[in-house]
């Protein structure tokens, strides 16, 4: 079967479900793992579909944006293990930023009570006060999915700041691209918080790499990735790029 032939079969099946295995493409196509882990490749590269742990799997569109309540209800176990490890990067006395994302979230049961905390998340607030930690809430508007204060209220009172460690969540880790977010609005939210931070860390598990969502936030080079388990391949792609800590369990 011809290049262009298995090209397209792939991405037709990618098409009627979300992912697919790599022995179920080895089958479609009658070809060796080798020819189809070099289309995966090339359609990666293309930016068709990115590679997954033993296949492929669908892009999500660059405007797609879960509510708060789907977000917090994936993959929650490996979020839950970035979240612990990040929390131990905060030192008593440190002043950071919580960004609104859902594995920030799971971050604050982790954190030290002596320190100080700006967020733009609605969500985090209650939960940072149970744990009596000086939280500063930003200003703006409120986003009904994400729960987020954005706008000019929240960049204004954002750059009265500045921070020790700040911790993002992001839409897409792209290698070139670098990180992505649906709105444009939180985008310029959470690059100022970097600007404004001598760390920066975004804490995203596997299913966020070579995703690419409308409005670019920074270069890779910018912060430090905590992730989840990583393919030994993307694991060497996006460490030539920045700082990479993959946390095992």
């Amino acid at each position: 079967m011809l290049e262009p032939e298995r090209h397209q079969i792939i991405l037709e099946t990618l098409k009627k479900k979300n992912s697919v295995k790599l022995h179920e493409l080895v089958e479609l196509t009658n070809s060796s793992e080798s020819t189809i882990r070099r289309d995966l490749t090339q359609l990666e590269e293309g930016k068709f579909l990115k590679r997954v742990h033993g296949g492929a799997a669908r892009l999500q569109g660059k405007l797609q944006e879960p509510s708060m309540t789907e977000k917090s209800s994936k993959n929650l176990q490996a979020k839950r293990e970035i979240a612990q490890y990040a929390g131990g990067l905060v030192e008593e006395g440190d002043c950071i930023y919580l960004d609104a994302g859902s594995t920030i979230f799971e971050m604050i049961p982790f954190l030290p009570s002596q320190i100080v905390v700006v967020t733009n998340g609605l969500m985090h607030a209650n939960e940072l006060l149970d744990r009596n930690i000086k939280t500063y809430l930003l200003g703006g508007h409120i986003k009904s999915t994400t729960k987020a204060m954005v706008g000019r209220g929240a960049l204004e009172s954002l750059e009265q700041y500045r921070f020790d460690k700040c911790f993002m969540g992001v839409n897409g880790i792209h290698p070139q691209l670098g990180y992505t977010t649906p709105d444009q609005e939180e985008a310029m939210i959470k690059q100022q918080a970097i600007n404004l931070s001598r760390e920066a860390y975004i804490l995203a598990d596997e299913s966020k790499f070579s995703e690419i969502a409308f409005a670019k936030i920074t270069d890779l080079h910018e912060a430090t990735i905590l992730t989840n388990e990583l393919d030994p391949d993307t694991k060497e792609q996006y460490s030539s790029k920045t700082k990479i800590k993959v946390v095992t369990s």
